[in-house]
Parts: structure tokens; C-alpha cells; sequence
């Protein structure tokens, strides 16, 4: 194996973590702001990149890690070592509520394409790449633009789903239509494309968008009920307008605060 080889546990059911056993001179990668705890024995270092590439130069490190500012991620990534004897875990926790999946690249032919910002952390020596989208439309419609991370190697990595998870085995030829923020990642035969919705009432009034993302079997998909981009827009439709708040829903507005006990002015 070129990856190191860890163990791992999953805590949590709605807010979940991954808890990384690591033994003697084994390591993890991961995404900046991922951390949530380690123990004594556990050396952290910041990369360039991945750090999977060990002979490749000065020049093609920066360049690797260059590649990640295409997917909006740091050029740095966090490397953490076991460097006493004995094991010693370090933790990782998601971003917002949803699940951790666990995904071994070699059950997957060594590749996981993945959308930009699901990647958590992954074993040492796991690339952490960029996939190009061949495909105008698909990079112009289809909700993760032209480019999507790409996971590489022959050990373990972990991304994150938000809500709750479905996990699609594709026969060849069976194609499941999924909207464009939905999706997690797929396997490296799954053919990625987007669909017109079609119809002038579902264009003008579905509220659905315009483009569907088809996925072509065969292969593995995962599919979340909650994208972090559709959170978001519920949160911020939420705020308050000039001072004043939605009234949670009531037909009284600010009055049905009020006399809910909420006298804030």
C-alpha cells in the first residue's frame, strides 16, 4: 500500500465526527478547520497540497497545490503524525449536520469524484485532486461548475453528506436524475451530465431550477437530502429585513412576538 493504513471509528448520528486510530509513523490529511481533537503523541504539520507526492520538487508541490485554489480550498492542508509509541487517535468533525461516509478507494479502483467542498480527511498518502469537466453544459449548469475534486490511492478517505445520506448502486445503463446540489460524489465510471428540466411550467414555476444532473450507471452514487448551499439560503431568507424579523410564520408578524413572550424592540 502507498496510503498508510488507519483504523477509524464514526461518532454521532445528526452531527457526526471520525475518529482516526493511528498507529507508530502513520498519518492523516485533512482540510483545514476539520480538526476536532488528538492525543498527546500526535505531531501536526501543515503541507502543501496533499503531501502524496514525496520526490516531485519544490516547483511541483506548489503546483499541486496551486490546483486546489481552482476548487476553492486552501493551498495548505493539515498533516497529523503519530510520532510516539503505542496508538494515539485524532478526531474530525463535520462541518454541519449530516452524515461522514467512509469511503475505501480501493473498492473504487483507486478514484472518488467528489464535489468541491465534501472532502474531510483522508489517509496519508490519498491524493487530493482536481477533475475537469469535458462537458460545457455540465460545467455551465450543473451546480459544481467545471471543476470537482478527485480522490486518489489505495487507502482510506472520508467526505461529508449533508442530511441524511442515500447511497445509489447503478446497473449499466440505469440513469438517476438528481438535483444539482444533491450530489456527494460517484464512482469513476458513473457518467455526469445535466438534463433540462423542459416544460414551461416547471421552467417559470417549478422552483427546481432549470437543469436536472443525470447519472449514468454503472457504478456508486451518493446522494444528500440536505446541500449545505440550500441551508444556507433558508438561513439567510430568514434574517431580519431593516430591523425587523419574519414573526416566525405568524399572520400577526412582529405583534405574534410579542405576545409569545418575545418583546425585543
Amino acid at each position: 500500500m502507498n496510503s498508510h493504513e488507519i483504523d477509524y471509528r464514526i461518532y454521532g448520528e445528526e452531527m457526526q465526527y471520525v475518529e482516526i486510530e493511528l498507529d507508530p509513523n502513520e498519518g492523516v490529511i485533512a482540510e483545514a478547520g476539520s480538526f476536532m481533537m488528538m492525543d498527546d503523541g500526535i505531531k501536526m504539520e501543515t503541507i502543501f497540497g496533499d503531501g502524496s507526492q514525496k520526490d516531485q520538487g519544490f516547483l511541483g508541490k506548489v503546483f499541486g497545490a496551486g490546483k486546489r485554489l481552482l476548487t476553492g480550498e486552501s493551498l495548505f492542508m493539515t498533516a497529523f503524525y503519530n510520532v510516539l509509541h503505542g496508538k494515539r487517535n485524532v478526531s474530525f468533525a463535520s462541518p454541519y449536520p449530516g452524515k461522514i461516509v467512509p469511503i475505501d478507494l480501493m473498492e473504487y479502483r483507486g478514484k472518488f469524484i467528489c464535489q468541491k467542498d465534501a472532502f474531510l480527511c483522508a489517509a496519508k498518502g490519498v491524493s487530493v485532486g482536481v477533475e475537469f469537466s469535458k462537458r460545457l453544459g455540465r460545467g455551465l449548469f450543473g451546480g459544481e461548475g467545471f471543476i470537482m475534486q478527485k480522490l486518489e490511492g489505495d487507502g482510506m478517505a472520508f467526505v461529508h453528506a449533508g442530511g441524511t445520506l442515500a447511497r445509489k448502486v447503478l446497473q449499466p445503463g440505469e440513469t438517476l436524475r438528481v438535483d444539482t446540489g444533491c450530489i456527494v460524489g460517484f464512482t469513476q465510471d458513473v457518467d455526469y451530465d445535466i438534463e433540462f428540466v423542459g416544460g414551461i411550467k416547471n421552467t417559470i414555476f417549478g422552483g427546481e431550477g432549470l437543469f436536472f444532473a443525470t447519472l449514468k450507471g454503472p457504478g456508486v452514487v451518493y446522494i444528500q437530502s440536505l446541500p449545505f448551499s440550500r441551508l444556507a439560503g433558508r438561513v439567510l431568507a430568514s434574517l431580519p429585513r431593516g430591523g425587523k424579523d419574519k414573526g416566525e410564520g405568524s399572520i400577526l408578524g412582529g405583534l405574534g412576538d410579542i405576545i409569545g413572550g418575545d418583546n425585543r424592540f
